[in-house]
């Protein structure tokens, strides 16, 4: 199918510009230039338009969306195995599905076109994401041990099934993902990465969330979470580590010399007293740091543009700089650095050759007039209502606001059914 976008403004890598994006086959093909031969089977006419990049969430748990406004104001130790696991502990593969179409609808409403996950019942995630159309990392959360030996080789044969099941799966990739160092013990670190070595897997993980792990982590092991997975060679150059808030100079070394993706998610942090993670501190060293919302249980939104903004003002305030992460830079953390932590080179920028992963913004709105600096008013006025049309792989999945490949009132209903069932209200 070829698309044509016409005359919109566009946020390219050099700038932005008022210009025409082509697309045939799911890639662009030009920008400005009309390609040989071109004919639009469906043309997008751009004016009072902007055409970005599509969001890259680099972390979320994306079923957990059930549990949205059910677990609030708590510590972090209490929210998540006081209130959350026992409430995993009712869900069904089925509930998980609509868990997972909930957050799509929602992510694809704010022009998330990609996500990394970590769940499990791979099997229903991997089912909706094919039913919707839109670009996912899935991996099945790991945790084991010396305590539970058994459990932990049950969910590393699954992890490997799934993995091999979703091999050349369009838009589904996937990754190993031990849960993080307080629920992985040593020896299952160490089986976890000689299978990712053996198999060439990608690593998605949590590290250094929470002061509480810190401490647990010490007295264990004397050392830092990051220190115990390096150790451990669970950190690489595909390895991607959520969180990483409590971090020391020698943390930052590490993960800079490892060549560690850190998928920094400032809201969810924020929201459980975590703390907040020095991203500038990390990027002037040389980490890789892109941006995720983490679950709706602790973030309650998967708005990509509300985390731009957090992310682009809190560290202003924290650090006293107004420069400390500059609007264009927040946005390409958004976009360019969630590609690389998914090791994708072709999305996250609109350029000719690039994957057409995009999404359109109307500008007819009080907060986004008038237009003086399209960067500064994604990451400081836009809040995702803007998004009327997404696009993943060249193919329309949102046009003018509604789903073609969604039956939002079914999800609806089924998700309600759900809460009600495992006693979220």
């Amino acid at each position: 199918m070829n698309i044509l976008i016409k005359d919109i403004l566009a946020l390219l890598p050099d700038g932005v510009e008022v210009c025409s994006v082509f697309i045939s086959n799911g890639i662009i093909t030009s920008v400005s230039a009309v390609p040989e031969g071109f004919v639009a089977d469906k043309t997008i006419h751009g004016a009072g338009k902007m055409l970005i990049p599509g969001f890259v969430n680099a972390h979320t748990h994306a079923s957990m969306a059930i549990f949205r406004n059910c677990a609030d104001d708590l510590p972090f130790n209490d929210w998540l195995f006081g209130r959350i696991i026992p409430l995993e502990d009712k869900l069904t593969a089925e509930d998980c599905y609509w868990g997972m179409m909930l957050s799509i609808m929602e992510m694809l409403r704010c022009g998330t076109t990609a996500f990394i996950d970590m769940y499990y019942y791979i099997d229903a995630l991997a089912q909706a994401v094919e039913d919707t159309g839109i670009r996912a990392v899935l991996s099945r959360g790991l945790m084991g041990g010396a305590d539970d030996p058994a459990g932990g080789e049950q969910r590393l044969r699954e992890a490997l099934d799934s993995i091999e099941k979703l091999k050349n799966c369009g838009n589904i990739t996937s990754m190993i993902a031990p849960h993080a160092p307080y629920t992985c013990d040593e020896g299952y670190q160490r089986e976890i990465a000689a299978e990712a070595k053996r198999q060439g897997l990608a690593i998605n993980t949590h590290l250094s969330e929470s002061i509480d792990e810190i401490k647990t982590i010490r007295e264990k092991y004397n050392c830092s979470p990051i220190e115990l997975f390096d150790k451990n060679g669970l950190l690489s150059d595909t390895t991607v580590a959520a969180h990483c808030v409590h971090v020391s100079d020698s943390d930052i070394d590490i993960l800079a010399r490892r060549g560690v993706c850190v998928a920094t998610n400032p809201i969810s942090n924020l929201k459980l007293a975590n703390g907040v993670a020095p991203v500038p501190k990390m990027l002037k060293a040389g980490v890789k740091v892109a941006l995720g919302t983490d679950g709706a249980a602790s973030n309650n939104s998967l708005n990509m543009f509300r985390e731009l903004s957090a992310l682009t003002l809190i560290h202003k305030g924290v650090n006293h700089d107004p420069q400390a992460i500059s609007a264009r830079e927040g946005f390409a953390i958004a976009t360019k650095n969630g590609a690389m932590a998914i090791g994708r080179s072709d999305i996250g920028e609109i350029r000719q050759g690039n994957v057409a992963d995009l999404a359109v913004l109307s500008l007819d709105y009080p907060n986004m007039q008038p237009i003086n600096d399209p960067v500064a008013a994604l990451a400081y006025s836009a809040n995702g209502s803007e998004v009327e049309t997404v696009i993943v792989g060249g193919k329309v999945l949102m046009e003018n606001r509604e789903f073609l490949t969604i039956d939002a009132r079914r999800v609806a209903f089924e998700v309600a059914r759900i809460c009600e069932r495992i006693g979220t209200r």
